[in-house]
């Protein structure tokens, strides 16, 4: 009944958020009324008042071009992969210059395994751009739950981890190897993937890094740690969990709402937020137009929220905050063959791990995402990295200054260390780029170069005409 009455007061406020919008551009400047007493401070109250209200959407990657060693690369995104709950996106990378064609043929692959814990895959939009740089870059995109019909069947946590195994093997078969990168939520069941697969003798990924999660929640227990352990199993199942209403694909599905999720996230900091508006509204009105834009853009990101489907969610809160079934040895997955597995970090061998903690973190806190380190006792020391950031928190460890200047130096030469020649899985190895092209296609850059020479063509074509035939 929640989610239904969020729905109404949600259809309700949409048109007093669009006359908040249009009210804050007639008043802005140079528009109808932007000449009147008061008529910036009565923009920027509008203009706050339309953002407060209105509906925030998926936002988009955006990501149009990287630098790699010191030139335009064009980035294309792709659907490599497309699963009822996950897409796998790839960010193709395109240049006519050989020699930076040769770099990103050499460059190593790596899967980004994003959080499915409340906001999108765009959350890591700058560990996305930043990797770019110097990597073939692939994410996992997860769906909303309430976009997902009932007919694709339930999602719990054993599908996560199936899916990450496909993923991996996907990029497998496409290069001969790949690295893993896995951000918050999904350390716990990259862990419990990559140790299901060495213990089948599957092919390994090169190398796992593993950023501010929970592998052991009981160590620094924080906040959230605290809420997802005091709390009971059934606390959550009757409390935060409703079916997707009428109006959605996933009309009838048992999920966590994303607003439920986005009210516990204001809630950790409600002052921070209140303080961060009301900043926002002093900007507009003295024209700082730099610093509201840099607000839009944060919580056009944050606002942005999915539901969760309810069976991942609920076995999260055991398996990994209640139960400690992964350090306790006791966690057993069940394959897509139906057959139960035991997770055993113990049997990696061959994947070299390197674990990164924000000083901090108020989400994962420290020594949480370390204990990787105690479980994976089968990875040789010479393999194994530990890094703690020193004054960042959370989103500082995978985004921002700290992220670029400090973490992604240390991750970049740990993947470097570990890489090895990729095997293309098809014949086409002679392309001079990073991508193959299908037929009949081809790079941005080559198309935009064939289209000035079309253009010239015939431009010559028509200066050699006789000069009887021009009219």
């Amino acid at each position: 009944m929640l989610y239904q009455l969020y729905e109404a007061q949600r259809s309700l406020m949409e048109p007093f958020s669009d006359f908040a919008q249009a009210a804050s551009k007639l008043f802005g400047q140079g528009a109808v009324w932007g000449q009147a007493p008061m008529a910036q401070r009565m923009a920027a109250g509008y203009d706050l008042l339309y953002r407060l209200g209105k509906d925030y959407e998926k936002p988009e990657f955006n990501i149009k071009s990287v630098k790699v060693e010191g030139e335009d690369v064009v980035i294309q995104e792709a659907v490599e992969l497309d699963k009822p709950f996950c897409e796998l996106r790839r960010f193709k990378r395109f240049t006519d210059e050989p020699h930076i064609l040769k770099t990103l043929k050499s460059q190593p692959v790596v899967l980004i395994v994003a959080p499915l814990s409340g906001h999108y895959a765009t959350l890591l939009r700058d560990t996305v751009r930043t990797m770019l740089q110097d990597h073939k870059v692939y994410i996992t995109d997860w769906k909303n739950a309430r976009l997902v019909p009932m007919s694709e069947g339930e999602f719990h946590l054993d599908d996560y981890i199936n899916y990450v195994q496909d993923f991996i093997r996907q990029l497998q078969a496409e290069y001969g190897n790949c690295h893993v990168v896995s951000v918050c939520q999904p350390t716990v069941p990259v862990l419990a993937a990559v140790s299901l697969m060495a213990s089948r003798g599957e092919q390994l990924p090169l190398s796992m890094t593993m950023m501010g999660g929970p592998i052991d929640a009981r160590k620094s227990p924080t906040a959230v740690n605290n809420l997802a352990m005091n709390k009971s199993f059934e606390w959550f199942e009757n409390n935060v969990i409703y079916r997707v209403p009428q109006g959605f694909p996933g009309e009838g599905r048992r999920v966590y709402p994303g607003f439920l999720q986005h009210t516990g996230f204001v809630a950790m900091n409600p002052d921070r937020h209140a303080t961060s508006h009301y900043d926002y509204f002093k900007d507009l009105i003295k024209g700082d137009d730099a610093s509201a834009e840099a607000h839009r853009k944060f919580y056009d990101e944050y606002n942005a929220v999915l539901d969760m489907d309810a069976d991942y969610y609920l076995d999260t809160i055991r398996v990994v905050f209640q139960d400690f079934e992964l350090v306790n040895g006791t966690w057993d997955v069940k394959n897509p063959k139906g057959q139960i597995e035991r997770v055993r970090p113990q049997d990696i061998h061959s994947t070299a791990l390197l674990t990164v903690e924000g000083e901090l973190d108020d989400i994962s806190g420290s020594g949480q995402t370390e204990a990787a380190h105690s479980l994976c006792t089968g990875i040789d020391n010479a393999q194994r990295e530990h890094y703690e950031v020193k004054g960042a928190g959370h989103y500082g460890i995978f985004s921002g200054r700290r992220w670029r200047d400090l973490v992604y130096p240390k991750m970049q030469k740990f993947i470097a260390a570990h890489d090895q020649p990729q095997r293309r899985s098809d014949a086409r190895e002679s392309l001079p780029a990073e991508d193959r092209i299908k037929p009949g296609r081809s790079t941005p850059a080559v198309a935009a170069r064939k289209n000035v020479a079309a253009k010239k063509a015939v431009a010559v074509a028509a200066v050699k005409k006789p000069a009887a035939r021009r009219k």
